[in-house]
């Protein structure tokens, strides 16, 4: 194995000249540095992680807590979306990133137990369960947290900006002539409630009224329970002209109980999904929605979070990020 002192005796400087070049310091002049990175790298120098971790009191390694209510995985588009850019960003910013499991060779561990034993440096939670006791226990615990569309307090979070988007839907399906709006929910969250809210607070903003039999519950990311839901609103005696899908996925749920209805979308009835996923784009027709912006939640969450592991007097804060709303074929 190559080592800085291998490195220092081919290019004729000192253990601490190499060291600090390829640390990046700044009393080591560009010339320098470019030069000895080069000879580094034809040598086949590589950083030793413990070595670091001994003289940095840190192990470059971010631990990712995501529990799926909906038990899809990463194959749900809009986490894979978000924990794609987050790891991206966090291999930017030279750390490593481990999923936690509550399984060690046998050995039950609860979350926090594992993100201790893996010397974690911090610890993002991406998940639609916030009431489990595993995320409380890391909540309070003495590891930097960062949230994604869930606030604690005295925590770090990512949003994204769900009122704003779910308030923008409804002016442009109010603004198509839409008065009677039927309402999927998602699963009972954070995020169900502040759409739901936001629905029924611009409704009520525009003179548009909320009618209670509109509003059904349903799931996030469950096109089955979508598909019952939709056949309900549209068995009413007065159904609605238009309504809301939980998400981009379940919306699909939606458009097959309508097709198979002989209800034709969007002569007949308009709908609106939520996410901006690549399928909704894909799909005939193509779904109205609100894009959420997965690349900049799971960057800002890896750049909070690593601002709260290298400067832990950082204060917490709440970020809000904007999405953007796409015009599909779905609104009439």
């Amino acid at each position: 194995m190559v080592s800085l002192k291998d490195i220092s005796a081919k290019c004729g400087v000192s253990v601490a000249t190499v060291s600090k070049a390829l640390n990046g310091h700044k009393d080591v002049s560009e010339a320098t540095r470019e030069r000895l990175v080069k000879v580094a790298k034809e040598m086949g120098y590589f950083p030793n992680s413990q070595a670091r971790a001994l003289k940095t009191n840190r192990t470059y390694n971010i631990g990712v807590v995501y529990l799926d209510a909906a038990d899809s995985g990463l194959t749900h588009e809009f986490f894979a979306k978000v924990l794609n850019s987050f790891k991206t960003a966090c291999e930017t910013f030279g750390y490593d990133v481990t999923f936690i499991n509550k399984n060690i060779g046998g050995r039950d561990m609860t979350a926090y137990e594992h993100c201790k034993y893996r010397n974690i440096d911090g610890v993002l939670i991406a998940c639609t369960d916030f009431t489990n006791q595993d995320i409380y226990e890391l909540v309070n615990g003495d590891i930097p947290v960062v949230t994604i569309d869930h606030m604690f307090e005295c925590r770090s979070a990512i949003l994204s900006d769900n009122a704003a988007g779910m308030g923008a839907l409804v002016e442009y399906v109010y603004n198509k002539g839409h008065r009677k709006i039927g309402f999927i929910q998602g699963n009972k969250s954070s995020v169900a409630e502040k759409r739901l809210a936001a629905f029924v607070k611009t409704c009520q903003a525009i003179g548009l009224d909320v009618i209670d039999e509109y509003i059904v519950p349903g799931d996030f990311h469950n096109a089955d329970v979508t598909y019952e839901r939709t056949k309900e609103l549209m068995t009413l005696a007065d159904p609605p002209t238009c309504i809301f899908m939980p998400d981009d996925f379940s919306a699909i749920g939606g458009l097959n109980a309508l097709k198979d209805m002989g209800i034709k979308v969007p002569d007949d009835v308009s709908i609106v999904g939520y996410d901006g996923i690549s399928l909704s784009q894909v799909i005939s027709p193509k779904l109205t929605t609100y894009r959420q912006d997965t690349n900049k939640i799971g960057y800002l969450a890896a750049k909070r979070l690593v601002e709260l592991i290298e400067n832990p007097q950082t204060f917490n804060e709440v970020l809000l990020v904007d999405g953007e709303l796409i015009e599909g074929e779905t609104v009439k």
